[in-house]
């Protein structure tokens, strides 16, 4: 007889109660072992000793980016929430993304990207924001940019990108004019009217991009003939919102040029 079969068997409810207390010694066991570590893990060999910041950092000095920032970072080396680090970084005016990655022990580098104005905005109660060359509006103070000649748009929420690819678009179309566009507003029902610095204004309408550059090319290229034909008189206003031609108001006179380009 094999010597297996001479083994008593034990009860089922004595089988039961061995395999749970291997069960709750296994569990204890995880738990003191996790217990320490987090103990370990508080001490302060692991507290957030140092924060190395790079990458762009032209707009704030690394200690009013970290003054700033700091605050908001709660926790040690482990449980520290980097998400909401990065948050915090980018919190900060002129920090477009900041990528924030834990450096053992007790470490943290941070790499910065800024904003890079490229327009003012300008929001619906008349606040002044700023527009980078991504499109994106954001807030930092308009007095530090030191370029004064950047267009001001004005839109619809989420019109920004549109309005600083068309002003782009637009400034060598109307160079010829010897102007720039200084302004560009954009109504809710996506009308555009712009304003050049030398205080004439345009109604273009609306229209697809490349209908409204057009739009504006053939007025450019008709201007200086009706201006000719009436002295040399400055433009005020005009209004290239009509199928047939265009009107325009220049100073002291008003007319209509048709589609042909002939003065009226």
């Amino acid at each position: 007889m094999a010597a297996d079969a001479l083994q008593p068997t034990l009860p089922g409810d004595v089988r039961l109660m061995n395999a749970t207390a291997l069960l709750l010694a296994f569990v204890g066991s995880a738990a003191l072992a996790a217990a320490l570590l987090l103990w370990v893990a508080k001490q302060p060999p692991f507290a957030i000793q140092s924060i190395r910041i790079e990458g762009e950092i032209t707009r704030n000095s690394v200690s009013t980016i970290r003054a700033n920032a700091a605050p908001h970072l709660a926790g040690h080396f482990f449980s520290l929430d980097l998400a909401r680090a990065k948050r915090a970084f980018e919190a900060v005016p002129w920090v477009r993304q900041a990528v924030v990655r834990r450096v053992w022990p007790n470490r943290l580098h941070v790499q910065l990207e800024e904003h890079h104005a490229a327009a003012f905005w300008e929001t619906e109660n008349g606040a002044e924001k700023l527009v980078n060359t991504f499109g994106e509006v954001f807030q930092a103070n308009p007095g530090d940019v030191e370029d004064e000649s950047l267009p001001t748009l004005q839109g619809p929420e989420g019109s920004s990108a549109r309005l600083l690819m068309l002003v782009q678009r637009l400034q060598p179309v109307v160079a010829p004019l010897d102007a720039r566009i200084e302004r560009l507003e954009m109504s809710g029902r996506a009308s555009l009217r712009a304003e050049l610095d030398d205080g004439a204004e345009i109604e273009i309408g609306r229209g697809s991009d490349d209908e409204i550059v057009e739009r504006v090319r053939r007025f450019v290229a008709t201007l200086p003939q009706v201006i000719a034909q009436h002295q040399q008189r400055p433009l005020v206003y005009a209004d290239l919102r009509h199928n047939d031609g265009y009107a325009v108001r220049l100073k002291g006179i008003s007319t209509t040029v048709p589609a042909t380009g002939g003065g009226k």
